[in-house]
């Protein structure tokens, strides 16, 4: 990483070249970690995969449907499997990938800012993982019942997915719900940095209150189960990064 001289308050003095300097060396050190991680994923894959299809299994057994997944191409169980090691390598070094974004952000900020961003990488990454673990174990399998069980109104319908889709939809809303915990760190940061006070955060309740539901009508797939699934979470999150931010400023009184 560049190193750069401090002002009198601990900002460090770097150029548009040192900040790209900066970032390149972050990229490669998550590169480096995320490949690490996937090699050693690739042990895994099949275990993992079928950890990712469990929900789907689960609904279909309760459905009483004979379970069947269809695979179109020659090469997609295997293209699966190797799509199943990435994410679970990328599951896996997402606290190290999360520490690399932040060191970066952290980069340019003060140094009573940076000791919050100390704080704010592992705190990150759990709440991304505890995300993408919430829909898999909890949300997937009642989403999977509500499309498997729904009634089209005609009697010849044969339900069998292929097993990209199946699990593309099962990996695209476990990121979704990773990237919504992350709500709380948005927030807290806003309030430290100054650019929201916790007044304001309280009075616009009702407002956020709506906007969970919009952005996880938007996010999720048009279900109800999906859509409340996560617009509950965002909200409760809120509620609580407005606590955090009480004993946080109570602190620095």
């Amino acid at each position: 990483m560049a190193k750069n001289d401090r002002n009198e308050d601990g900002l460090k003095k770097m150029s548009l070249g040192d900040h790209l300097e900066e970032l390149r060396a972050r990229l490669i050190l998550a590169l480096m970690g995320l490949v690490g991680s996937f090699f050693v994923s690739l042990l895994l894959g099949k275990w993992f995969l079928r950890v990712v299809l469990s929900p789907y299994e689960m609904a279909m057994k309760d459905m009483g449907l004979e379970l069947q997944l269809l695979a179109f191409e020659v090469a997609e169980p295997f293209v699966i499997y190797l799509k199943a090691s990435l994410v679970l390598g990328a599951l896996i070094s997402s606290p190290w990938l999360f520490y690399q974004a932040w060191a970066f952000i952290s980069a340019g900020l003060y140094a009573n800012e940076r000791k919050f961003v100390r704080i704010v990488w592992p705190i990150s990454a759990t709440l991304f993982i505890i995300g993408v673990l919430f829909f898999l174990l909890l949300i997937a399998p009642w989403a999977f019942k509500f499309f498997i069980g729904f009634d089209t109104g005609v009697d010849y319908v044969n339900y069998q997915p292929s097993l990209t889709k199946s699990t593309h939809f099962i990996w695209i809303l476990s990121l979704i719900f990773g990237v919504a915990f992350q709500s709380p760190i948005a927030i807290v940061f806003s309030e430290r940095m100054g650019l929201v006070t916790v007044e304001t955060l309280r009075n616009v309740r009702k407002y956020v209150l709506l906007g969970c539901f919009v952005v996880s009508a938007i996010a999720t797939p048009p279900d109800p189960i999906s859509q409340v699934s996560l617009a509950i979470p965002l909200y409760i999150l809120y509620e609580g990064s407005i606590i955090v931010c009480c004993v946080w400023k109570k602190r620095r009184s």
